[in-house]
């Protein structure tokens, strides 16, 4: 069944909603110029507040290795994914600093971009809609037929733009491990409790 990843947790209410409706990853943004930004103090406070059994993932963008390894040491995160421009120099260096699963995220404009994403020496892969102005969280989807049409060496999380009403459809054209969502679940800029309850359930059902 595949595994749901709900992103931008910046709350003890999101925490809160997050250990009611049970998904299987929760995702800390440590990108400072994102919308969904938190500090490595909010994530750990956090963290303690959520249920041991849904992972986090700790969200960085072209950071220092050594901030990363910071997280980890401190059990804030159980996962690392990179969104900006790491290459596999950059992992090779993280790899020797922290131990945790890595996944990389790789912004889809065509087809080259998913049989490029093959060279990434990492655990899991993430493709998201491609955007010239951010590395992320644009709400907006790219082709997922294009990932039907290339064989991914990897497990990976699909995002970019899913919600309730395009997620089902997604997973009839892509074999994701994962599928990765923020915004869509969200009402205002904040978590929506219904929303997320009726993701999942798309999702898993």
């Amino acid at each position: 069944m595949v595994k749901v990843k709900i992103c931008g947790i910046k709350t003890a209410a999101d925490v809160a909603v997050l250990n009611r409706q049970k998904p299987d990853y929760a995702g800390f943004v440590f990108y400072p110029l994102s919308k969904r930004y938190v500090s490595l103090i909010i994530a750990a406070r956090l963290k303690k507040l959520l249920d041991a059994r849904i992972k986090t993932v700790g969200v960085f963008v072209n950071a220092p290795v050594e901030e990363i390894a910071a997280a980890a040491e401190r059990g804030i995160i159980d996962l690392v994914q990179l969104h900006g421009d790491e290459d596999n120099a950059y992992i090779a260096r993280l790899k020797r600093l922290c131990p945790l699963p890595i996944i990389k995220a790789v912004r889809v404009q065509d087809e080259n971009d998913i049989k490029r994403a093959a060279y990434y020496d990492c655990d899991y892969l993430l493709f998201d809609t491609y955007s010239q102005s951010a590395y992320g969280g644009t709400g907006r989807q790219f082709n997922v037929q294009l990932l039907s049409g290339v064989n991914i060496n990897k497990p990976y999380f699909l995002a970019g733009g899913l919600n309730a009403q395009n997620v089902r459809q997604a997973l009839k054209l892509a074999q994701p491990y994962a599928v990765d969502v923020s915004g869509g679940v969200e009402t205002a800029g904040s978590k929506d409790e219904k929303k997320i309850q009726v993701f999942i359930k798309q999702a898993k059902g």
